[in-house]
């Protein structure tokens, strides 16, 4: 393996876990600009903040009921997306990590998610003259903050609330009050991994050996195909077929319906695989 390669992967979270599509795709694009990023002072932080102005955009784009407009709001959200991907690989190329960036850059999609929801429920109801368009982009918002994944591997929710109260009031503390509720969430539908996590710490303490890890993600394998329907891969392919067809409406029954079923799939595969790791 040449040193290319190898600081190639090592700019990924785990190889294991990589989306298909974001390591043939969005891993290699992001890899190259983040090389070129190191060294001239722009940080993973600014790379997120900038990200969510991208794909904020693409809301607008899908409020209008025209095909250039579309195609340009697809091309926006892959954009996001590498720069997604970017902020990630330039914070382990260069070592600048913090808890906050990890999280902000968390919360960006749901912010781009957010605004496509609000613009499809724009765009339906001038169609259709109602606002109860509104309520199901409401519920497709809150399906999307329970299934997006925002968490830290083997972090509790006392770590995380110990974290949030030390930390001084700013928009740092609120985007960490955030992921301290999603972290409650977690925390009350999988009681098996939080005996799991109990379990480790107890045992390791906050050193949990990478042996653990690496079976961890392993065993994690075999859930990717129903995981990857609710990353942003799985997510978009979907709504760029809806979105060139014009039918946004079936976006948010996909969200609401398709997607929640494939989380309680995955929950109740994930549970059963922590309970191995208690036996």
């Amino acid at each position: 393996m040449s040193e290319l390669d190898k600081e190639y992967e090592a700019s990924l979270k785990s190889i294991e876990t990589e989306n298909k599509i974001d390591r043939i795709f969005y891993r290699p694009i992001g890899f190259r600009i983040a090389r070129m990023l190191r060294g001239t002072g722009i940080t993973p932080n600014m790379i997120t903040v900038i990200s969510i102005f991208v794909g904020a955009a693409v809301g607008f784009m899908f409020y209008h009921d025209n095909l250039t407009y579309n195609i340009c709001g697809i091309l926006l959200l892959v954009f996001a997306n590498i720069l997604d991907c970017v902020d990630g690989q330039l914070a382990r190329l260069t070592g600048i990590k913090s808890a906050i960036g990890r999280i902000l850059d968390g919360f960006a999609g749901d912010i781009w998610f957010a605004s496509i929801y609000i613009g499809f429920a724009l765009r339906l109801s001038h169609d259709y003259g109602t606002d109860w368009f509104f309520a199901l982009a409401v519920l497709s918002g809150l399906s999307h903050l329970v299934q997006a994944d925002k968490g830290s591997e083997f972090q509790s929710l006392e770590q995380v609330e110990a974290k949030h109260k030390e930390m001084k009031y700013g928009i740092n503390k609120f985007f960490y009050f955030l992921y301290r509720w999603y972290t409650m969430l977690q925390v009350k539908a999988t009681p098996t991994l939080q005996s799991m996590l109990q379990n480790l710490h107890a045992k390791y303490g906050d050193n949990i050996p990478e042996n653990i890890r690496v079976d961890f993600r392993k065993q994690s394998r075999h859930l990717m195909r129903y995981i990857d329907l609710l990353t942003f891969n799985g997510r978009t392919m979907v709504m760029f077929v809806i979105v060139l067809t014009g039918q946004v409406w079936a976006y948010y029954l996909y969200e609401i319906i398709v997607l929640n079923i494939v989380l309680a799939i995955v929950m109740r595969k994930h549970e059963k695989m922590c309970a191995s790791f208690l036996g």
